[in-house]
């Protein structure tokens, strides 16, 4: 079985190069909108691009040439865009409504090559040449860090990563994937995994410092809007208890039950892209971080992103096991159905 982990790592950027980080970040959005609007096809979805190397070829000098970004960045942004389109025609297929996917999330993908990694430190390439940053690692956690259980461990190898800025911070995080096998064997011929074999492809669901959630796909789901809201239902909460009065006391009831339903909608939405994403890879089963200890692991996640993630367990589990029969998992826990 081919397990996949993604262990979020905040860097330690010089100051004089973080605009090299912003700028190649806008180039490699460009690459990813430009591929997408070659890919897309308003009038058939059997006309669309769903093929990487049909993609690939048609757009690579172009695309160089208008970015100077790294040959490795240009190829994970065409690459970005095939999968998003593919994911679209999926659903269109269903019948379900679509339109052309447009990036504008702030985030880069690194391969092996655009990315070497040391035991402390990473370099990352960019258009004014690479970047050498620190990892910012807890001293004092008791346990080990999903870094250290991942990264360091030569159980797992490197694979597709993602550089993701957080304005309210700003600060940069490196969400690293990692895969492993079960077997030697799979290891050395990289096999496909299928269920004809009894072979099993495993989503790994983790909890961001930043992010609601980070699949081992790279994607991840940002806590942004979900955080913006949940301080403006607070602040309406504070506001309301400060009158004192009948009529407060009636409106902070209907508060109550707007901010219960928005959270219910909110992390619905989420967890059916969770099963999408799944879907979308061919993945059996679905694996969710075990938080036990998370204060300790991760200090820095916010408390209600911890609330929020325990729901999206619940939610995959009614949109993924149910209709789909996906197997959905606890991290470090014994393997059985939730």
């Amino acid at each position: 079985m081919e397990v996949r982990r993604t262990a979020p790592v905040k860097l330690d950027v010089p100051d004089q190069r973080r605009e090299d980080f912003h700028e190649s970040a806008q180039r490699f959005l460009h690459c990813a909108n430009r591929a997408t609007a070659f890919c897309w096809d308003d009038t058939n979805y059997k006309a669309c691009v769903t093929a990487n190397s049909t993609a690939r070829d048609a757009l690579y000098d172009e695309l160089r040439a208008e970015t100077d970004l790294t040959a490795n960045l240009v190829q994970e942004g065409i690459r970005r865009a095939v999968q998003a389109v593919t994911g679209c025609v999926e659903r269109w297929k269903q019948a379900k409504r679509v339109s052309q996917p447009e990036f504008t999330s702030w985030s880069m993908v690194y391969d092996k090559r655009s990315a070497t990694f040391y035991r402390d430190k990473v370099s990352l390439s960019t258009v004014n040449g690479r970047i050498e940053c620190d990892f910012e690692l807890p001293s004092d956690s008791h346990s080990p860090t999903p870094y250290e259980e991942y990264v360091l461990s030569e159980d797992f190898e490197f694979r597709a990563s993602t550089l993701q800025y957080d304005k309210a911070t700003d600060e940069f995080y490196f969400h690293i994937t990692t895969r492993k096998y079960d077997s030697e064997n799979q290891r050395d011929k990289h096999t496909e995994i299928s269920a004809d074999t009894g072979q099993q492809t495993v989503l790994g669901i983790d909890l961001g410092v930043n992010s609601l959630a980070v699949a081992s796909t790279g994607r991840f789901w940002n806590g942004d809007g979900y955080d913006h809201w949940c301080r403006e239902f607070e602040k309406r909460r504070g506001e309301m208890q400060q009158q004192g009065t009948q009529a407060a006391h009636n409106a902070l009831l209907r508060l109550g039950k707007q901010e219960e339903a928005w959270r219910k909608q909110s992390l619905h939405t989420v967890a059916t892209e969770i099963v999408t994403e799944a879907v979308e890879h061919e993945c059996d089963v679905i694996v969710f971080e075990d938080l036990t200890d998370i204060r300790d692991r991760l200090p820095q996640a916010k408390w209600h992103h911890i609330w929020a993630f325990r729901r999206l367990v619940e939610y995959v589990k009614y949109l993924g096991v149910k209709p789909r029969g996906f197997t959905v998992l606890g991290k470090h826990r014994t393997r059985r159905r939730i």
